[in-house]
């Protein structure tokens, strides 16, 4: 038997986390859709995230964010990775509840600066010292990371795969979720 995904699987936590990477390995795992909400909203803008923060600001951002992540919801059951600063969103955490299961990627600050020190496509760290805007970020969106149903852990040496198969054995505990994985 295979498994089957009843909800949505709402992949959280920081840029760099993972989420887009991993949220492919399972969608491919459990032969469902992945979505990722920044790509929706690129491609609708038809400009990437940077340049919507630059032209219509932070809040603009966040606005059409939740929208977007309320439309996905409401789909077939798949893989949907949202940006870091989704869940702080009440509304978007309670509908996220409501008709899916958060699942917080888990990362410590040096793997997280390890992945995006090298990009220049993430607006929130074009500061002065962005390693500790990075360091801040963490530091006040970890009580709302805290809020999803499930949290798996990523190390360094971790593979996508090897998280991706942390994800679904913590899904199997909910089978409300996930039914015939076999571990």
């Amino acid at each position: 038997m295979g498994m089957k995904l009843h909800k949505t699987v709402v992949l959280v936590g920081m840029m760099g986390a993972g989420k887009t990477a991993v949220g492919r390995e399972l969608a491919q795992c459990l032969n469902v859709s992945f979505r990722d909400s920044d790509e929706e909203i690129v491609e609708a803008a038809q400009m990437s995230i940077a340049e919507i923060f630059e032209r219509d600001g932070e809040s603009f951002f966040r606005a059409r964010e939740a929208e977007v992540i309320a439309r996905l919801m409401r789909g077939h059951p798949g893989i949907l990775s949202v940006g870091g600063g989704a869940f702080l969103n009440a509304g978007t955490r309670a509908l996220i509840s409501d008709l899916g299961v958060s699942v917080w990627i888990k990362a410590d600050l040096e793997l997280l600066w390890a992945r995006v020190r090298q990009k220049s496509t993430r607006p929130l760290l074009r500061t002065a010292n962005p390693r500790e805007t990075l360091a801040g970020l963490l530091t006040a969106r970890e009580p709302y990371y805290s809020k999803a149903d499930l949290a798996v852990h990523t190390k360094p040496g971790y593979a996508i795969a090897d998280t991706a198969r942390a994800v679904l054995k913590e899904l199997s505990t909910r089978p409300d979720v996930l039914e015939g994985y076999a571990g």
